[in-house]
């Protein structure tokens, strides 16, 4: 078991995620989550406000399973796949992020700054990923898709379009991290 309990090499992950991509190819679908958001609108009555939502659904099922399958599986990775929490960080970045306030850096994924049943009552973190949050779904339906859609699948499509949505998402992120999130933290 020890081999699921840490990260694979890219020369297995790799081939693995092609397979998937060209499978997909081969029966025509497209891979991305951010087309499961407004599929699940849809299911809630939201093409009775918007056109956009307006759309056969049932064509988007096998989507809907895949985002099951993801959740479940994080899931279990999650507590019973995992031998240790601790993310390996360079010194420098927990260094900066503890000078934040970030005092659980380097020791669990998700900051307990943010992620906190009492961080959840704090509004500043609380109004920061409701914002954060909305312009992630914004940005996605903008750029014609998430980060996952365009640069797995449109990008093995060689779409010209998804290279430009993926140079504007590292871009996007390198300005978060550099310039915007000194200023908030």
């Amino acid at each position: 078991m020890n081999w699921i309990y840490t990260p694979w090499p890219w020369y297995i992950s790799g081939p693995l995620l092609t397979l998937v991509m060209v499978s997909l190819l081969m029966i025509g679908k497209r891979f991305g989550m951010s087309s499961n958001l407004r599929t699940l609108c849809t299911i809630c009555g939201a093409g009775k406000v918007s056109d956009f939502f307006r759309f056969d659904w049932k064509a988007q099922r096998w989507n809907l399973i895949v985002i099951t399958g993801i959740i479940i599986g994080g899931f279990i990775a999650s507590n019973f796949l995992s031998n240790d929490a601790k993310v390996n960080l360079s010194s420098k970045v927990v260094t900066t992020l503890h000078a934040q306030g970030f005092a659980s850096a380097g020791e669990t994924y998700m900051p307990d700054m943010l992620f906190s049943n009492e961080a959840l009552t704090d509004p500043k973190v609380l109004s920061l990923l409701i914002i954060g949050g909305f312009l992630v779904g914004f940005g996605a339906r903008y750029a014609g898709g998430c980060t996952s859609g365009h640069a797995i699948s449109g990008l093995s499509n060689l779409q010209v379009p998804s290279l430009i949505a993926v140079i504007g998402f590292f871009m996007g992120g390198l300005t978060m991290i550099h310039l915007i999130f000194p200023l908030i933290f």
